[in-house]
Order: C-alpha cells, then sequence, then structure tokens
C-alpha cells in the first residue's frame, strides 16, 4: 500500500509578501470604470500608463516610473479621444510611443516627450480609422516596426502600418461573435485570438486564414 503524501510539497509554501510603502505606490489615481475587460494600464522601461476617468471624452494618465506618491488631480492627462480609452499599449521599439483604442471607433499612436507630459496631450501622431464600432483591443507586432494590430466590436482584426497610416491587412469574417483577447506569436508570424463563441484560433494574417 503507498503512502500518498497529504500536504503537497511547496518552495514557496513559507513565503510571504511585504506591502510596499505608500510612498512608494502610485496614489490617488481614479482608475476608469467602463466595462470592459482590459488591464486598464501598460508599463515600459521609462513610463507606466493608466487609463482614467475623464468628462467629455477619454484619457490616461502617463507616469514615469520614479514619480510615485499622491498624484495630484489636475497632473496632465492624454486626452485626445472623444470616447473612453478601453486599451493602452506601449511600442516594444520605442518606450516613448504609446497607442490607445477607444469607444469613439479610433485608434491613436502617441509620441510622449522624454520628461514625461508637463501640460496635456490632445493631439497624436497618427489617428488610425477603419472599425466601425469601438476599439478594444491594441497591441503592437514584436518585431516588425510601425505594424500595430486592432481589434473591435465589429469583430474585425485590422492590422495597420503606423508610418502611413494605412491598413495592411483586414481579416473579416474571421470570427462571428466579439474578440476577447489577442496575442501574437514571438517572431510575429501569427497570432491567436480568444472569442466569445468559446473558441481560440491561431490566425496566419498574410493569409488571412485561421490556421489552427
Amino acid at each position: 500500500m503507498s503512502f500518498r503524501k497529504v500536504v503537497r510539497q511547496s518552495k514557496f509554501r513559507h513565503v510571504f509578501g511585504q506591502p510596499v510603502k505608500t510612498d512608494q505606490c502610485y496614489d490617488d489615481i481614479r482608475v476608469s470604470r467602463v466595462t470592459w475587460d482590459s488591464t486598464f494600464c501598460a508599463v515600459n522601461p521609462s513610463f507606466v500608463a493608466i487609463i482614467v476617468e475623464a468628462s467629455g471624452g477619454g484619457a490616461f494618465l502617463v507616469l514615469p516610473l520614479h514619480k510615485t506618491g499622491r498624484i495630484d488631480k489636475s497632473y496632465p492627462t492624454v486626452c485626445g479621444h472623444t470616447g473612453p480609452v478601453l486599451d493602452i499599449d506601449w511600442c516594444p521599439h520605442n518606450d516613448h510611443v504609446i497607442a490607445s483604442g477607444s469607444e469613439d471607433c479610433t485608434v491613436m499612436v502617441w509620441q510622449i516627450p522624454e520628461n514625461g507630459l508637463s501640460q496635456p496631450l490632445t493631439e497624436p501622431v497618427v489617428v488610425l480609422e477603419g472599425h466601425s464600432k469601438r476599439v478594444g483591443i491594441v497591441t503592437w507586432h514584436p518585431t516588425a516596426r510601425n505594424v500595430l494590430l486592432s481589434a473591435g466590436c465589429d469583430n474585425v482584426v485590422l492590422i495597420w502600418n503606423v508610418g502611413t497610416a494605412e491598413e495592411l491587412y483586414r481579416l473579416d469574417g474571421l470570427h462571428p461573435d466579439l474578440i476577447y483577447s489577442v496575442s501574437w506569436s514571438r517572431d510575429g508570424s501569427r497570432f491567436c485570438t480568444a472569442c466569445k463563441d468559446k473558441s481560440v484560433r491561431v490566425i496566419d494574417p498574410r493569409r488571412g486564414t485561421v490556421v489552427a
């Protein structure tokens, strides 16, 4: 008769977390309460961006990583969208470039100043218009510069050339329902989507076909 251990061995069993001190946290930020399945924040080696409550449109904060503590309510924001911002993503090739998708059906690309914002930023570098409904997902290509993917509530995936503001690929008809999540492969040759129809699809964007 074999003896089965009642308690599973774990190297993390006796590890305890320690709260960070208040002056090392980002405090008093009014995070957006829009009912959309998003992380509402994005971080890179220089900045942290957080989608916040905004009246009369959509906005997000961009804070240098060292600027911890209480954030003043009058701190400048990135506020060019006319509807709530639903997703943001930093460019992997440039720490000062960030993309945002919004309920106003547009994707905007922003250039953040070297030392962060000293005044509200209202003029994007590029405006990408191609979705007929709100844009809930934006994600940069991991290896190719200036290539951005967006997915909206119109169940369409668009891949953009940000440098020319042109559509590279329009993937329509591959998803019968709402797209919840998109993730690129490491080399960027394919991407994976999770859909409301309870299916996960691996897609080749160049051919516009579902691989698996």
